[in-house]
Order: C-alpha cells, then sequence, then structure tokens
C-alpha cells in the first residue's frame, strides 16, 4: 500500500535543534559574562526530556506540554551551572528557543516536492504552538499541524501514530513516518504505519555516530528530503 500522507518527526528530523539551542544558550551567556560549556548544556537539556516524558507515563507529573517539560529541565540545568538568579522573563525566552531552530539546508525544498503529492503533516512530541511557531518563522510547508499534545500520548506511544492517522482519515498503512530516528520509526512500525529513514548525521555533533539499523529495516532510506522526493516519485 503506497502513501497516503506523510507525517515527519521534526526536531533532527527537519530542524538542526543542536546548532540552534547552542547558539541561543551562548547569546544567553554572553548577556550574563557566563563562559560554561554550552554545547554540554544543549545536549543535557535535549537529554533530559525522555527521562521527563517517562515520568509522566508513570503518572509522577501531570501531563505537560513539552514547552513545559523543557522549561522544567532548563531550569535544573541552569542552577546545576550557577545561573539560578536569572528572572523568569529570561528563562521563558531561552525556553522558546525551541520555536526558533532553523531547518536543514534540503528541509523546505524537499517538503515542497512531496506537499505536492502527499499531504504532509509533523508527527512530533512538541506542542501545537511550538511547532506552529517554528513553521512560520522557518517557511515550512505544512499542511496541518499534528502534535503528540493532541492525544495527550507522546511517541512512542502508539496512540499517536494511530491517532495521526485517524485525524487525516488513513489508513495507518497508507500513513509513513518519516524520521532521523530508528527508535521512532520502529514505534510507528509497530503501530502499523510505514517508515521512511532520513539520515541527519550531524544531529547530535560531528562526534557521535549515526544510529544503527539493519539493511531493509525501514520501507525507504534516504539521504535527505530531496532523495525521499525522488524515492517516493515526487
Amino acid at each position: 500500500m503506497s502513501p497516503r500522507a506523510l507525517a515527519f518527526d521534526v526536531f533532527g528530523t527537519v530542524v538542526d535543534w543542536r546548532s540552534g539551542v547552542i547558539a541561543e544558550l551562548k547569546a544567553f551567556g554572553r548577556r550574563h559574562d557566563a563562559h560554561r560549556d554550552w554545547a554540554a548544556v544543549a545536549d543535557s537539556w535535549r537529554a533530559g526530556y525522555v527521562p521527563a516524558m517517562d515520568r509522566v507515563r508513570r503518572a509522577e507529573l501531570p501531563w505537560m506540554k513539552i514547552d513545559d517539560l523543557h522549561r522544567m529541565i532548563l531550569v535544573e540545568l541552569l542552577e546545576a551551572v550557577g545561573l539560578a538568579s536569572v528572572t523568569d522573563a529570561e528563562i521563558d525566552h531561552l525556553n522558546r528557543a525551541w520555536h526558533r531552530l532553523d531547518p536543514w539546508p534540503d528541509a523546505v525544498a524537499g517538503l515542497t516536492r512531496l506537499k505536492q503529492r502527499f499531504v504532509i503533516t509533523t508527527l512530533s512530541n512538541g506542542n501545537v504552538s511550538l511547532l506552529t511557531n517554528m513553521a512560520k518563522r522557518a517557511g515550512l510547508p505544512w499542511d496541518c499541524v499534528i502534535s503528540a499534545e493532541l492525544f495527550r500520548h507522546y511517541k512512542p506511544d502508539p496512540e499517536a501514530y494511530l491517532g495521526c492517522a485517524e485525524l487525516l482519515d488513513v489508513a495507518p498503512g497508507e500513513l509513513m513516518l518519516v524520521a532521523a530516528h530508528p527508535s521512532d520509526l520502529r514505534a510507528a512500525r509497530d503501530a502499523g504505519l510505514s517508515t521512511a529513514y532520513v539520515s541527519r548525521p550531524l544531529e547530535r555533533g560531528p562526534r557521535r555516530p549515526p544510529p544503527r539499523f539493519d539493511d531493509g529495516e525501514f520501507d525507504v532510506t534516504a539521504t535527505d528530503f530531496l532523495d525521499l522526493a525522488d524515492k517516493l516519485g515526487a
């Protein structure tokens, strides 16, 4: 069954979260005359969000949108690096760095091509306002913005993948998840979606090895969104 719609993971797949967050942290540091390993802080900020989501799943925390989880993690990180005295307004602005991320160089052109043949949407743990602000700033040409927030289930819960298919009125097998993360794609596959892996070798920095997966594990493997458009006939 060929896909009728493509759902895209966003952080790392569509946008370069690491470079953008590091740049915003460095600017924050300059404003406060604070010299820290901001790349390490960015990596810790990103790494903290899966454990934070798991706390919600275990009901240790109430349901929280990703903006709120990101802020909670950020406050802890700033305290850990000796910057606990910054104002709430400064924390709020820095936390919205995730709204201001730049797309990978191929992303807008590739999405524009894919949009001509398929319905294209986000399927991200990022909340709706975050994804909307990001798309507006970066010129991402989504047909719609779908977030795990709508289902009160973060990926990789199956409710997120199946809920996306239901909202788009397609069968699970007619929805293809596009992601740079094999774990996300495996969960989508287990929920009945088709899958496309797109390589983003610099997502976690030049020194991190690429994620591992088996040959033929996913329906399509592409080097970027332009290559994906070629392979899907867009």
